[in-house]
């Protein structure tokens, strides 16, 4: 900072004495200076800084040859100049501030416009005040002054965007020759003005094509050798007042207004250059970004078309999936990947002609189709495909891109599952229909054994009676056990010709309100005495109020007896076996318990099926035909109930049959 207000100093009072003979203004004053030290400058607090650089302005004018009137009013008004435009362009932080974009752009221009206006209000009140110049050409002298020191100054202390200069060695060269040798040229004569602006051209290729700071550097070259030439009386500013009839004041105005015109040539092409060369990084980072994914995208073909359908954009999935190279689809259209076959077909399914253009026209933007792809060594493959347009960011189309994945094994898999599963659909159809003969078969049987097995038992009796005469002791033993095997028979038939109702809907059945205690202690009686010769305890336990109940009470009763009998036929003597009825919410639970030999958990799902027996009951030689707890299965949902078991083996078994009361589904 010290070093700053010491320049400050020097510059200006050189600026004071540079003033023309005859001129009144102050030259251009280094107010710029004064903005980098309010930016730069971490201390001492702003207020003390002001004043400061208030007292280098102050003394610089005052040294430089003005009354000290002046110099108080024209170092306060460029004092506070600076403070404006440190306020804009900073938002009043004590940082370099970024000038990279348009909005940063538009905070330094308008800054340093309205610090200009400022110091030239100042430089207006100071000439009414003390009487010194005139003070609407004092005011324009300073007002061009300070705003060229600010636009000239200021950026070399801002955080310019940059980047590497786009010319080569020899082109750097070249432009620092160019400059060097033309800006003499320009500023050497006397009587052509208007060649001053010949560096324009040159400044404007340096700012194009240079690194943000040289180009900067370079305007400043320029710009020094007019103030000197103009300072030492030569060139095209030089006495502009005695030549032309102006203010002798009108050479700072010029020679500022020349200043001016260079800073906003150079700065805005600096910020322009800076975003166009940023720009152009992220578009090509996103260029590279989407042409590796596309590039890895090794499974799907990629393909992309301008407006007119010619293939601008092939992928190696493309290649890979469908034999081509890039350089063999590139500017052709997609016509050769589709055969018209396919095209007729697609055309068929969408109303529109076997054309590519109009199936493309149908299904563009639809989501995902199966189309079929034609490879280069002929093999047509079924692909899923999306074709999309591509629009460009005024929202017009300016392409045409389509992805697609080879689906043809997924497609067979499917077809081939299709055809298994109707094979399949076939066989269980036709399992069904040799059920169903079975099924008849085993009723038709059933009726027809039924009649000689009934008069079997008949003359059987008949025999026992002696109505043929009398029979010898081991004659007797022997028909008893021709009638027990017989019954035995009739009963196994008995539960066919059920079970084959059941399932046929063809049970009859009687709806009548009856209580559920009543047919629970029915069939427990049926079964007491069996229990009793077993060495059983039977334990009945029954609710006190009635469980009404709308069903077949024979049918009932059939199922308790069923599960009440296999109870007392799969456990050992001295066991135990519980029977009882509970009513629960909207039901009647009626739950069968035994401490017999069990059933395995892995044989429990297989229990209502029929002639299936349990593997212990198997290995112990237990009798049974295995269609009991079918049956009692089968008229339970009848009733619109279901059963269930739990059971371990050696550890007893449970049934529970749940009744909805007084309902039937």
């Amino acid at each position: 900072m010290a070093c700053l207000l010491a320049a400050m100093m020097l510059f200006g009072i050189t600026a004071v004495h540079a003033t023309p003979a005859g001129g009144t203004a102050i030259g251009i004053w280094p107010i710029g200076g004064a903005t980098a030290c309010l930016m730069m400058a971490a201390r001492p607090r702003t207020p003390v800084l002001l004043a400061l650089i208030a007292a280098v302005a102050v003394s610089s004018i005052w040294i430089g040859g003005r009354d000290a009137d002046v110099a108080l009013g024209l170092g306060l008004g460029m004092t506070a100049g600076a403070w404006v435009m440190w306020r804009i362009f900073t938002g009043g932080r004590r940082v370099r501030p970024e000038l990279r974009s348009t909005g940063d752009l538009a905070r330094f221009a308008g800054g340093a416009t309205l610090s200009a206006f400022v110091a030239a209000a100042a430089a207006y009140l100071t000439s009414m005040v003390t009487g010194w110049s005139d003070p609407s050409l004092l005011a324009l002298a300073l007002l061009t002054s300070n705003l060229g020191s600010q636009l000239v100054v200021v950026p070399f202390f801002s955080r310019l965007r940059l980047h590497a200069s786009a010319a080569r060695p020899s082109e750097r060269v070249l432009q620092w020759v160019v400059i060097l040798t033309l800006s003499p040229l320009v500023f050497l004569p006397h009587d052509f003005p208007s060649i001053a602006f010949m560096v324009l051209p040159v400044l404007t290729w340096c700012a194009l094509r240079t690194a943000p700071f040289e180009a900067l550097s370079q305007m400043v070259v320029v710009l020094a050798f007019a103030v000197i030439c103009t300072t030492y009386d030569r060139g095209p500013f030089a006495n502009a007042g005695l030549r032309f009839g102006f203010s002798p004041d009108s050479q700072g105005i010029l020679l500022s207004t020349f200043v001016i015109v260079c800073a906003f040539v150079v700065v805005p092409l600096l910020l322009a250059v800076g975003e166009q060369l940023e720009s152009a990084r992220q578009v090509a980072a996103e260029r590279d970004k989407v042409q590796n994914i596309v590039n890895g995208a090794t499974g799907v073909a990629i393909i992309g078309t301008d407006e007119h359908g010619l293939v601008t954009l092939v992928n190696p999935g493309a290649e890979r999936l469908l034999g081509y190279s890039a350089a063999e689809l590139l500017g052709r259209t997609t016509d050769l990947l589709h055969s018209q076959e396919e095209l007729e077909t697609k055309g068929a399914l969408y109303g529109t002609e076997p054309t590519l253009g109009a199936v493309a026209a149908a299904v563009i933007d639809t989501g995902p189709v199966d189309m079929a792809f034609v490879r280069k060594d002929g093999e047509e493959r079924m692909h899923s495909m999306t074709l999309n347009r591509v629009h460009d960011d005024r929202g017009e189309v300016t392409g045409y891109v389509s992805t697609s994945e080879d689906i043809t094994d997924r497609v067979k898999a499917q077809q081939k599952l299709v055809e298994a599963l109707e094979t399949e659909r076939q066989a269980v159809e036709r399992l069904r229909e040799v059920d169903q003969v079975k099924d008849a078969f085993v009723s038709s049987v059933s009726h027809e054994l039924r009649t000689p097995i009934t008069s079997i038992l008949g003359y059987t009796e008949m025999l026992e009676e002696g109505v043929y005469g009398d029979l010898a002791p081991a004659q007797l033993d022997a028909l008893s056990r021709v009638a027990t095997n017989s019954t035995r028979l009739l009963s196994l038939i008995d539960d066919l010709l059920t079970l084959s109702r059941v399932q046929e809907d063809g049970l009859a059945m009687v709806d009548r309100l009856v209580d559920l205690r009543k047919i629970v202690a029915a069939a427990c009686s049926v079964v007491a005495p069996t229990a009793e010769l077993r060495d059983l305890e039977l334990v009945v336990d029954l609710p006190d109020e009635p469980v009404p109940f709308l069903g077949d009470r024979d049918m009932l009763e059939r199922v308790v007896i069923n599960l009440v009998g296999n109870a007392v036929k799969f456990t050992p003597e001295q066991g135990r076996v519980t029977v009882s009825l509970r009513p629960e919410g909207d039901a009647a639970v009626i739950a069968v318990a035994d401490t017999g030999i069990g059933i395995p958990l892995a044989e429990q799902e297989r229990l209502f099926s029929r002639f299936f027996r349990s593997s212990l009951a198997q290995e112990q030689a237990i009798p049974g035909s295995g269609l009991g707890l079918s049956i009692a299965h089968a008229i339970v949902e009848k009733h619109g109930g279901e059963m269930r078991v739990e059971s371990e083996p050696g550890q007893g078994t449970t049934f529970f049959v749940r009744l909805p009361l007084l309902t039937r589904v």
